[in-house]
């Protein structure tokens, strides 16, 4: 909100180049936003693809996360007034890469309730698999 009143002050005072150098700032933090977001949604989602292929099972909860933050993911992804995506493929690809690390963390405090550290629950499972299940999951047309 002070950056709004400040852009607002840069134009009442005829300041354009300090206002568009304001603009631009806000598109950044905004494009931050969106990517923390996503990155923060592919945590989740890796967690639930690592403890299905991890346990060899799913449950109805894991099911509807998945479905609910893939969703989430592409909302965040779209944006709204110009067409297209914040994210490439490649990017998003990138994302779920480097949020592997995080979800296997997390999914080793919850897979075979706690059992196994993160090294050990990541040599059960195909890293490359999962990440490309999530890509397609992503990419898809899930509802």
């Amino acid at each position: 909100m002070e950056e709004l009143l400040e852009l607002k002050q840069l134009l009442l005072g005829g300041n354009i180049q300090s206002a568009l150098l304001l603009v631009e700032e806000m598109t950044e933090m905004s494009k931050d936003d969106k990517l923390n977001k996503i990155f923060s949604f592919s945590v989740i989602l890796l967690v639930h693809l690592i403890k299905q292929h991890a346990e060899k099972r799913s449950t109805k909860s894991w099911d509807t996360t998945i479905r609910n933050v893939v969703r989430q993911i592409k909302r965040s992804n779209k944006r709204r007034k110009a067409s297209g995506n914040y994210l490439s493929s490649a990017e998003l690809l990138e994302t779920l890469a480097d949020a592997y690390k995080s979800a296997l963390d997390a999914a080793a405090l919850e897979a075979f309730e706690g059992q196994y550290d993160a090294e050990k629950l990541g040599s059960m499972v195909d890293r490359t698999a999962i990440i490309d299940q999530a890509m397609s999951l992503i990419l898809g047309n899930v509802e």
